[in-house]
C-alpha cells in the first residue's frame, strides 16, 4: 500500500492543504485565497482566522474526492503543519493556529504522527522541489547542501542561509533582506493605487509584461545583504502622479525589486561564495521578475512559489522517515 502524507498551511493570505506520496509526487495542492474587501490592503488576524475556519472544510471535501478517485491503494501515515511563520523563537501569528488545530484533530483521529514546521521552510521545500523537477535534477542536489534562499512575499523579504539539518531536514538563518517594507507590501500598495484587487501581484505582473519600453530605476538602496524598499512606493507614486501608464508603473516597481535582489545577491556571493539560490514566496512567482533574474537561481512553477502546503506535505514525508 502506498504511503501518503498530508500538509497544512494557514497563512495570512491563503488556506492550503496538500497531499504527496513517499516518492515526492504532489497528488493534491489545494488552496483558497482569503477574501479581502475591495480597496483593502490586507486582513486583520481575526478575519484571517475566521476565513480559514470556513475554508478548511471545503478544501477537505475536495481532498476526499481526490483520494477516492486516485488514491484507493494509499494510506495516510503522517502529516505536517506550518505552526509558525518562521523557524525562530517568538515567531507567531494567530492564523497558523487554525491549521495546527485541524492537523492535530486529523492526526489524533487517524492515529498518525504530526510534525511541526514553519511557513518559511515549507516555501523553501516547495520551491526547491518544483524548480528541481522542472530542471530534471533531484531535489537532494539543493536541499542536501548549503544554499541561499530568497523568501519574498507580502509579509517577508528575507535572504536566508540554508543548511542541512539531520533532525529537521534543513534550517534557515536570516542573513539579509529588507530593512523596512516588504516587497509584496509595495506591490500591493501600488497595485491598489493603480486600481488592482488585493493581492495585487498577479495583475501587476501581467501589466508589467505588457510594457515594451526601457525601464530605468535610478539609484538602488542596497547595503551589503540588506536593502531598503520603502522609497520605492514614493517613486511609484511620483510616476502615477506624472501620468505614466499603468504598465510602465508596474514594470518600474518589479524592475526595481529585481535589480535590488540582483545587487543583494552579488554582495552575498562575495561573503558566502556563489551558492545555489532558491527563489520562494508569492513575489517570486512573477514572470516579469524571473525574466530579469532567472539566471541567478532556481525558480519554481508559480503555484509552488505562492502560498501552498505542498512543501509542508513533503516535509512530513521526509521527517517521518528520519524519526
Amino acid at each position: 500500500m502506498e504511503e501518503l502524507y498530508l500538509g497544512f498551511d494557514t497563512s495570512n493570505y491563503t488556506t492550503s492543504v496538500a497531499l504527496c506520496n513517499s516518492s515526492g509526487n504532489i497528488l493534491a495542492n489545494l488552496k483558497c485565497l482569503l477574501p479581502v474587501a475591495e480597496g483593502a490592503r490586507g486582513l486583520r488576524q481575526s478575519d484571517a482566522v475566521f476565513a480559514h475556519v470556513k475554508n478548511l472544510p471545503l478544501i477537505a471535501d475536495k481532498l476526499r474526492s481526490i483520494i477516492r478517485a486516485n488514491c484507493t491503494n494509499g494510506k495516510i501515515v503522517a502529516a505536517a503543519v506550518s505552526a509558525t511563520p518562521r523557524s525562530i523563537d517568538g515567531s507567531y501569528m494567530p492564523c497558523f493556529l487554525v491549521g495546527q488545530a485541524v492537523a492535530e484533530c486529523v492526526c489524533a483521529i487517524l492515529d498518525i504522527p504530526l510534525y511541526k514546521s514553519s511557513h518559511q521552510l515549507g516555501h523553501i521545500m516547495a520551491a526547491a522541489s518544483s524548480a528541481c523537477a522542472n530542471s530534471g535534477i533531484p531535489v537532494e542536489t539543493v536541499i542536501c547542501r548549503e544554499h541561499l534562499a530568497l523568501h519574498v512575499s507580502g509579509g517577508t523579504t528575507d535572504l536566508l542561509y540554508v543548511k542541512p539539518d539531520d533532525r529537521y531536514i534543513f534550517s534557515a538563518e536570516r542573513i539579509g533582506g529588507t530593512a523596512d517594507a516588504n516587497a509584496g507590501q509595495i506591490i500591493d500598495r501600488t497595485g491598489i493605487r493603480l486600481g488592482f484587487s488585493f493581492p495585487c501581484g498577479p495583475e501587476l505582473d501581467r501589466s508589467a509584461l505588457e510594457h515594451n519600453g526601457k525601464v530605468s530605476v535610478g539609484k538602488l538602496s542596497v547595503k551589503g545583504t540588506n536593502f531598503n524598499l520603502s522609497g520605492l512606493e514614493n517613486k511609484a507614486e511620483t510616476l502615477i502622479q506624472g501620468g505614466k501608464s499603468v504598465s510602465e508603473v508596474s514594470a518600474f516597481v518589479l524592475t526595481y525589486i529585481a535589480r535590488s535582489i540582483e545587487k543583494l545577491l552579488a554582495n552575498a556571493f562575495e561573503v558566502h561564495g556563489k551558492l545555489p539560490v532558491v527563489f520562494a514566496g508569492g513575489v517570486m512567482s512573477s514572470k516579469y521578475i524571473k525574466g530579469l533574474i532567472g539566471h541567478l537561481g532556481y525558480f519554481s512553477s508559480p503555484e509552488f512559489s505562492s502560498d501552498n502546503a505542498s512543501g509542508i506535505a513533503l516535509m512530513a514525508s521526509r521527517l517521518h522517515n528520519i524519526n
